[in-house]
C-alpha cells in the first residue's frame, strides 16, 4: 500500500523548477519589452504600447502551445517529424517571395500573412532538431546531418543572410550527433569544413567582415562600424554592481540599435547592474541544467536525445546572444530567449519547453 502511494504521488508530475524558471523569464522579458520599447514603439507605429501588446499576444500563444506540448505524448512527435520539416522549409523558402517576404535590417527573413510576421527560421530550429532526434533514435547518421545542416547554411546563411540562425543550428545539431552517439571522428572532419564555410560566407561579406573588426575592437570607429556594440559596452559599464534602477536607462533612447530584440541585455545590465545580469545568466544556466537532468532521467532513446537536442539549441543560442553582448563574440543578430521581443522565437522556445516538461512528466511516470 505504502509502494502505491508514493507511485501515485509520483506520477505524471512534470519538472516544476523547469517551469518556475521560464515562467520567471517569461515574466521579466515582457517587463523589460514594456521598459524599452515605448520610443522605438512611438517611432514605427505611432503607439508606445504596440511591442508590449504584441509580445502579450505571442507570449499567450507560446503558453499555450507549451501547456499543449507537456499535455500529448512527446513520442507522436517522430510520426510528424518529416512533413514538419518540410513544412518548414517551405516556410523559409515562402520568404525569398516578394509578395509574402518582408524584409528589414537589410535581410529577408520574414513571412507576412495578413496583419502576421514571424520569422519561420525560428520554427526550422524546433523541427530540425526534432527530425534529427527522430533519424538519431535509429542510429547516428552523419549524411542527413550533414545534408539538413547543408540546406539550413545555403537558405538562412545566403539566401535570407541570417547566418546567427545557421551558427545556432549547425553547433546545436553538432552537439545533438555526438550525444547520441555520433563518431567523434565525424566532427572532427566536418569541424576545418565547416570554419572553412563560415569564413566564406563571413569574407565574402562587407558587413560580417565589419562585425569581426568591430568585435575584435569594439571602440575604433564608434561613430560607424562599431557603433552597435561600443553603444552596448557602455550601457553595460554605465550600470556598475547594482544598476541605474528600472526604467532609468540611458542608453534605450535610441543609442543601443536592436534594443528591443538582440540588444535587450545591455538595457538588463544597465538598469539592474552586474548583479542582475549574473541573476540573468544564473536562471539560463538552471534552465540548461534542468534540461540535462530531464534527458538523463529518460529511459526511452528518443525523448533523451529529443531532450539533449532542445536543451542545446535553448542554451546555444543564450550563450551566442549573452557572449555577442559583453564582446566575447562578434554581434550575430539572434534573440536573448523569453526575454527578447519576437513573437517567433518565443512561441518556438515555448514549445520546446513544452515538450521538454512532457518528457520529464513521461520519466517520472515510467
Amino acid at each position: 500500500m505504502i509502494k502505491n502511494i508514493k507511485y501515485l504521488s509520483q506520477k505524471n508530475t512534470m519538472d516544476l523548477p523547469l517551469l518556475v524558471t521560464v515562467l520567471i523569464l517569461i515574466g521579466f522579458g515582457l517587463v523589460m519589452v514594456y521598459d524599452v520599447s515605448p520610443v522605438q514603439a512611438l517611432r514605427d507605429a505611432g503607439d508606445s504600447n504596440f511591442y508590449i501588446r504584441q509580445q502579450l499576444i505571442w507570449a499567450s500563444i507560446g503558453i499555450l502551445s507549451m501547456v499543449f506540448f507537456s499535455q500529448i505524448d512527446y513520442r507522436i512527435l517522430k510520426k510528424f517529424s518529416t512533413p514538419a520539416l518540410v513544412g518548414s522549409f517551405v516556410l523559409m523558402l515562402a520568404v525569398l517571395i516578394p509578395s509574402f517576404g518582408f524584409s528589414g535590417g537589410g535581410a529577408q527573413r520574414w513571412l507576412q500573412l495578413g496583419p502576421v510576421t514571424f520569422q519561420p527560421a525560428e520554427f526550422m530550429k524546433l523541427t530540425g532538431i526534432i527530425f534529427l532526434s527522430t533519424v538519431f533514435t535509429k542510429g547516428s547518421r552523419f549524411f542527413p546531418l550533414l545534408t539538413l545542416c547543408f540546406m539550413v547554411t545555403a537558405v538562412t546563411a545566403i539566401l535570407q543572410r541570417d547566418l546567427g540562425s545557421t551558427i545556432i543550428f549547425v553547433f546545436s545539431s553538432s552537439i545533438l550527433y555526438l550525444a547520441s552517439g555520433g563518431a567523434i571522428w565525424h566532427f572532427l572532419v566536418a569541424l576545418p569544413l565547416s570554419l572553412a564555410a563560415i569564413s566564406v560566407l563571413i569574407f565574402t561579406s562587407p558587413y560580417r567582415v565589419q562585425r569581426i573588426l568591430a568585435f575584435l575592437d569594439p571602440f575604433q570607429d564608434t561613430q560607424g562600424f562599431t557603433y552597435h556594440i561600443s553603444q552596448v559596452l557602455i550601457a553595460l559599464g554605465s550600470g556598475g554592481l547594482l544598476g541605474l534602477g528600472l526604467g532609468h536607462s540611458r542608453q534605450k533612447f535610441e543609442y543601443i540599435p536592436e534594443v528591443t530584440t538582440d540588444s535587450i541585455f545591455g538595457v538588463v545590465g544597465e538598469e539592474f547592474g552586474f548583479l542582475g545580469g549574473a541573476t540573468l545568466v544564473i536562471l539560463f544556466a538552471i534552465l540548461v541544467l534542468r534540461g540535462i537532468k530531464i534527458s538523463q532521467q529518460c529511459s526511452d532513446n528518443f525523448g533523451r536525445i529529443l531532450a539533449i537536442g532542445l536543451t542545446s539549441w535553448l542554451g546555444v543560442q543564450t550563450v551566442i546572444n549573452l557572449s555577442s553582448m559583453v564582446a566575447l563574440l562578434p554581434l550575430t543578430g539572434v534573440p536573448l530567449p523569453f526575454i527578447s521581443y519576437g513573437g517567433s522565437a518565443l512561441v518556438a522556445n515555448l514549445t520546446a519547453v513544452g515538450i521538454l516538461l512532457n518528457i520529464s512528466k513521461q520519466n517520472s511516470s515510467a
